[in-house]
């Protein structure tokens, strides 16, 4: 006598409440996102920051060789007013001599700059990835933002420095942590269902030759973790010790970018004002050299004076270039620092 059996069932378990540690590990989730948006996005400011200081070191440097060159210019003019007033027998061989050795020095500056160039513009592209040719030249006019209100800009720092909202963002994942971890202390309710069937295939002694049964049935169940070694005990005050310290951090943090901003803005007004000096210093410089060129073509002043005239112009010129720069850096810092370096248009 040979009978068959045959068994299927679905079960369905639904946990209805499990003290909300579900509700707030979704939240947790959110602003760990939020906190990979940010770290994207002060990544992206490091680079434009890098950018920009690459770039400005590219035109101040090119600024630096124009200038070298017509240095140079003028000092082969020089020599060859001097031996011209030798062979007339208005000069003597050492005018040369010093000529000819302030065009070496002058020489050895302007290739020193030449080089100096072609490194700080591989620099830029390595920045940029390697999508520039090997020629190219940068533009070096210059426009600051004289508008900016250092009030407004303080204002924006404590609300929108990527630094101070990734530690707030911090706060808040610890905070749902906390909240998480707190749910462990409260019992969890279920739903659970579950639908059957069988089929019994009997043997020809039996009453019946086939039989069918089926039956859906369900329920609430209900667990509670009395004890688990003090483990979410642990796990409770260690999210609790964590936040307490990202809400310190918070504070300290705050006090020290509060303290870079001021510093910031300090040195931008500096280099604003040492560059205005600077501009004001070229014109004092040029009118100088500019008389006592016209002296030194009349016979009036010594070749050294004429040449400590044109240094004095060289050095008020490589000065104002680096201070142009410094201060446009120092004007990103301070846009970087407010978190209104991604808005602003250069």
């Amino acid at each position: 006598a040979k009978s068959n059996r045959y068994n299927a069932a679905l079960n369905v378990n639904y946990t209805l409440f499990d003290g909300l540690g579900r509700y707030y590990d979704y939240k947790r989730l959110k602003e760990e996102y939020k906190l990979s948006e940010l770290q994207a996005r002060e990544t992206i400011e490091n680079t434009i920051s890098q950018l920009f200081t690459v770039y400005y070191n590219v035109a101040q440097v090119s600024e630096n060789v124009q200038t070298l060159e017509q240095t140079l210019a003028i000092s082969k003019d020089r020599i060859q007013r001097a031996e011209y007033q030798f062979e007339y027998g208005q000069g003597t061989k050492l005018d040369i001599l010093n000529a000819q050795v302030d065009i070496n020095n002058d020489s050895i500056n302007l290739i020193n700059a030449k080089q100096q160039l072609i490194n700080a513009k591989r620099d830029l592209n390595v920045v940029l990835g390697n999508v520039l040719t090997s020629t190219f030249s940068v533009e070096t006019a210059i426009n600051f933002l004289l508008d900016l209100d250092k009030d407004d800009l303080l204002s924006k720092m404590k609300t929108n420095n990527v630094t101070l909202l990734q530690v707030e963002n911090n706060i808040r994942i610890n905070q749902f942590l906390v909240k998480a971890n707190k749910s462990g202390f409260l019992p969890t309710v279920g739903l659970t269902g579950s639908y059957g069937w069988n089929r019994n295939n009997n043997n020809a002694a039996s009453f019946l030759a086939v039989s069918t049964n089926t039956g859906l049935s369900g329920g609430i169940n209900l667990s509670w973790n009395l004890f688990d070694g003090g483990g979410t005990v642990t796990r409770f005050q260690n999210a609790k010790i964590n936040l307490e310290n990202q809400q310190y951090e918070k504070q300290s943090l705050l006090i020290s970018v509060e303290r870079d901003f001021y510093n910031a803005w300090d040195d931008y007004q500096n280099r604003l004002a040492i560059y205005q000096v600077q501009e004001n210093n070229i014109i004092t410089s040029k009118n100088n050299f500019d008389r006592t060129e016209e002296k030194f073509k009349l016979g009036q002043v010594t070749s050294i004076e004429f040449r400590q005239a044109q240094l004095n112009l060289l050095n008020a010129e490589l000065s104002r270039n680096q201070a142009k720069y410094q201060a446009k850096l120092a004007e990103l810092s301070v846009l970087q620092l407010s978190g209104e370096l991604l808005n602003v248009k250069f």
